[in-house]
């Protein structure tokens, strides 16, 4: 039975498993909550889940992982300040920023797709460029777009939007804040998880549907679609718009965790985190699952947030910014280094 569990999760999961475990139980012994610890782990994961969700259609359809995720986040942050600019407050303004950003980013998503079908086989080193390239344009748009709202534009000039934007009095915690529960100093963000769950249930949904299989048949055998009249163009395009829309939609649920909208280069690193979670969970390239998503958001958030809290409490000194960027960076060079035998 545990030989068959080892050989069903694999050895990099298991281990990093019983690591975040013994650091749980490391926890009380050095002075570390463990409700407020398991309750910032939840957090991160409601907010990053949805993100990390929108790798799926991209890498089911042989496109790879998505590295120009920065894409949908910036379609995403174009309906965010929309919506704040209107002045919409509470879900409808959030329900207005999610509307605003979906066909912003099913437009971007198509551009960015026809590009990948023209670079085949260099998928992932195109989708950082244009990851890349896309935030660095936006630097430039974030100070020329002509918005007014005084709670987003720099107060010195009038014009041009600030580096960072308060969702405080729009809507904060709107969706993390929805059946909520909190016993003691443990929080339970219940609409966070309730969102990710029917995202996932609409990516379950889909890929079960005609146009699904034909993406998996892309991903798993071009010609052998090809042959069994599957447009394979049409259902990369396809994979891409989804993916792009969803991490879209991921942003807005980050934001709304986090209550601020990050503008400029905050977009900029935000693709590898995800990445590096959904390879944590067991995905490859070229097939990737929900279950893959769930276990390695929670596996790297839940170091992420573990490891300084605890290593901070035993050295007696704040290096908790150090020892992140040390834990989150060398998770991501694992999970972009690792090569994972997947059955099929």
């Amino acid at each position: 039975m545990l030989k068959k569990f080892i050989a069903t999760a694999g050895w990099p999961r298991v281990i990093i498993g019983l690591f975040l475990f013994a650091l749980f139980v490391a926890a009380p012994f050095v002075g570390v909550r463990i409700s407020t610890s398991l309750s910032d782990t939840l957090v991160r994961f409601g907010m990053n889940g949805v993100m990390v969700l929108a790798l799926i259609p991209m890498v089911q359809a042989g496109c790879g992982l998505n590295f120009g995720l920065p894409l949908g986040i910036i379609a995403g942050l174009l309906g965010a300040t929309t919506s704040i600019e209107l002045g919409v407050r509470g879900a409808l303004g959030f329900a207005v920023a999610v509307g605003l950003s979906v066909p912003i980013a099913a437009v971007l998503g198509y551009g960015y797709g026809q590009l990948l079908n023209r670079v085949k086989g260099d998928e992932m080193m195109i989708a950082t460029y244009v990851g890349f390239s896309s935030v660095a344009f936006m630097c430039m748009a974030w100070l020329l777009l002509p918005y007014k709202n005084p709670t987003m534009v720099w107060g010195y000039q009038g014009s041009g939007l600030r580096t960072t934007i308060s969702v405080n009095e729009y809507w904060f915690h709107i969706l993390s804040d929805f059946f909520s529960f909190k016993i003691g100093t443990f929080y339970f963000p219940t609409g966070m998880f309730l969102f990710f769950g029917f995202m996932s249930l609409l990516m379950w949904l889909f890929m079960k549907t005609k146009t699904g299989t034909a993406m998996t048949a892309v991903g798993s055998n071009p010609e052998f679609a090809r042959a069994s009249g599957v447009n394979v163009d049409r259902m990369r395009i396809v994979s891409v718009v989804l993916s792009t829309i969803f991490g879209a939609i991921g942003i807005l649920v980050y934001q709304q965790s986090f209550g601020f909208i990050q503008l400029y280069m905050g977009p900029f690193y935000m693709a590898l985190p995800a990445v590096a979670a959904i390879l944590l969970g067991g995905a490859s390239v070229n097939r990737a699952t929900i279950f893959n998503v769930a276990v390695g958001t929670f596996l790297f958030q839940g170091i992420l947030t573990m490891t300084p809290s605890v290593i901070n409490s035993v050295l007696k000194t704040d290096m908790s910014e150090v020892i992140r960027i040390i834990v989150s960076n060398g998770m991501i060079l694992y999970a972009l280094t690792r090569k994972a035998q997947v059955k099929r």
